[in-house]
């Protein structure tokens, strides 16, 4: 697939066009599952229309404008909160963990999917084991350059067999336009799970509500059987 071109104006998705998202997923959830895919066949189509970039399949979203960048000579991705060792690790740091390779779907709440994308990156227990947890650690949360963008998982599902923190997809380092320096990869769960352009991770006794999630969205966003779907 190679690595998407960057938008040439950096455009992301605004705010007003993923609230009308929003408004529209709540309604749906009383409409039932005919209905909500009815919904997102029109969103869709509305997404085009303010232009949220289309790159080989994937539409670039973003809650805030324009997109985040980094230096990979000052990044530094932040492990604290309910752990026995705070970990401060550069991005060189972070690729020199033993890294592991895996092919996966990729799909977002809105009805469109990405097949077969090649993502390479950490599995969390890499880092977790490093920073240890405490007693009663439960949950991570994700920070994210992108402000105020966050997003949580429980352990469990950091644990996954196929959840990541990737760096790389399809061979090439992540491009700023999906989610560079690194970004939360679970492929159970829809894209909105996905935290992108992170750099902290804080250990939590509870996961908290994220972004999308204190919208209206459901936390467990299992493909398929969440959010009315």
């Amino acid at each position: 697939m190679g690595t998407p071109p960057e938008p040439l104006d950096g455009r992301t998705y605004g705010r007003r066009a993923f609230l009308a998202v929003v408004a529209a997923g709540i309604s749906a959830l009383w409409w039932g599952d005919t209905a909500w895919r009815g919904v997102t066949h029109v969103l869709n189509g509305v997404f085009s229309a303010v232009g949220a970039p289309v790159e080989d399949g994937w539409r670039i979203y973003s809650v805030a404008s324009p997109l985040p960048t980094f230096d990979p000579a000052t990044y530094r991705l932040r492990v604290d909160g309910m752990v026995e060792r705070p970990l401060e690790l550069t991005y060189a740091q972070l690729r020199a963990l033993p890294r592991v390779h895996q092919v996966s779907d990729f799909h977002c709440v809105t009805g469109w999917s990405v097949n077969d994308v090649h993502w390479t990156g950490v599995r969390f227990h890499e880092l977790l084991d490093r920073a240890g947890l405490k007693a009663g650690a439960k949950a991570l949360t994700f920070g994210s350059l992108e402000e105020p963008y966050i997003d949580s998982l429980t352990i469990d599902e950091a644990f996954l067999p196929d959840s990541m923190l990737a760096y790389a997809m399809s061979g090439e380092p992540l491009s700023r336009s999906h989610g560079a320096p690194v970004r939360v990869v679970v492929p159970q769960m829809y894209g909105y799970k996905g935290v992108k352009w992170v750099n902290r991770i804080t250990v939590v006794s509870d996961p908290v509500d994220g972004y999308w999630e204190q919208r209206g969205y459901d936390r467990d966003a299992w493909v398929g059987r969440s959010n009315g779907l």
